[in-house]
């Protein structure tokens, strides 16, 4: 469970647990943006389109292990189990929040 982590970011896992498509993508600004995979997807609509499709393909769990903050950026570690090779597997997401949600969300290993 995430303690010092800002509503947005919480809200975020909530969402993804509960594989709610519409509730991921609300957590975004506008212009918000997921980079994940090497692919960038801007906008609330791509970003739903984007949640829709991990969560149906890799059907994953998240298992959150810490939070800090980097450079201005909220990170959170989390083991990732799902339907993908090698799961599971501990993700790192990178949260930069601007003041209308988050602005940017990076995925990575």
């Amino acid at each position: 469970m995430l303690s010092q982590a800002p509503a947005p970011i919480g809200a975020y896992f909530d969402a993804i647990e509960r594989g709610r498509v519409e509730d991921v993508a609300a957590v975004f600004s506008p212009d918000g943006e997921v980079r994940d995979e090497r692919v960038a997807h801007r906008g609330r609509e791509a970003i739903s389109a984007w949640a829709a499709d991990t969560l149906e393909r890799y059907k994953m769990r998240n298992t959150l292990l810490s939070e800090r903050v980097e450079g201005g950026r909220h990170v959170v570690v989390a083991r990732v189990t799902g339907a993908f090779p090698g799961s599971p597997l501990d993700f790192t997401y990178r949260f930069t929040l601007g003041a209308d949600g988050v602005a940017v969300l990076e995925i990575s290993l």
